[in-house]
């Protein structure tokens, strides 16, 4: 295979496939431990909830009590994570209506978006749980069907040890700035373009 050369025969450190191993260690000095940490999953690409629902296993399987609350879904529908989470023992909680495209009454979904938060909120702030997901909030804070700033004052203020993962599209500026880590996945190909519909087992 040629090799893959700059105009005056230098290596194209651009490609991938010349870039040598890291041999520094990336890690910063200083590094301490955070009692709790809040993650924020965004971005117009899959893999958000997937995400958390991964750290959710890992993080029954150290031992912490864990809840899933998801503001969009109903309990209609079923996703496979679901099913695994409560037979570890993981509260989860199916708190929406459905898809809003669904919808016969916007209003009604409003008033159980406030319903829903409120619930949300307790749990956070019970102080019950060593991590909350709060899957799909951020088209509630989006849509002004909740108090954005509220939400972020909760999630900022939260009992020290209960750490929190949001999904969702469009994270908020405020939200990312209190959050420690904040991952945005883009969507580089999806199925749904080809008219391919979600399949079970990959994407529910």
């Amino acid at each position: 295979m040629a090799d893959s050369n700059t105009a005056d025969g230098a290596p194209d450190r651009t490609d991938p496939s010349t870039q040598d191993p890291p041999v520094d260690d990336p890690r910063p000095d200083g590094l301490h431990s955070a009692k709790s940490l809040l993650l924020v999953n965004t971005g117009n690409g899959k893999g958000k909830s997937s995400a958390a629902f991964g750290v959710m296993t890992r993080s029954v399987a150290r031992g912490w009590k864990v809840a899933v609350l998801q503001f969009i879904k109903s309990g209609d529908w079923k996703v496979g994570e679901e099913s695994v989470g409560r037979q570890l023992g993981v509260e989860w909680r199916a708190l929406g209506h459905g898809f809003t495209w669904d919808s016969d009454n916007l209003d009604q979904d409003k008033a159980l978006a406030r319903e829903s938060w409120a619930e949300a909120r307790a749990v956070v702030e019970s102080g019950t749980y060593d991590l909350v997901i709060l899957d799909e909030l951020t088209y509630l804070m989006n849509w002004d069907w909740i108090d954005a700033a509220e939400v972020v004052a909760v999630l900022r203020d939260r009992p020290t040890h209960v750490n929190v993962i949001v999904t969702g599209r469009d994270a908020s500026q405020e939200l990312i700035e209190v959050a420690d880590t904040v991952t945005e996945m883009r969507e580089i190909k999806h199925a749904y373009k080809a008219k391919i519909r979600a399949k079970r087992g990959i994407d529910y």
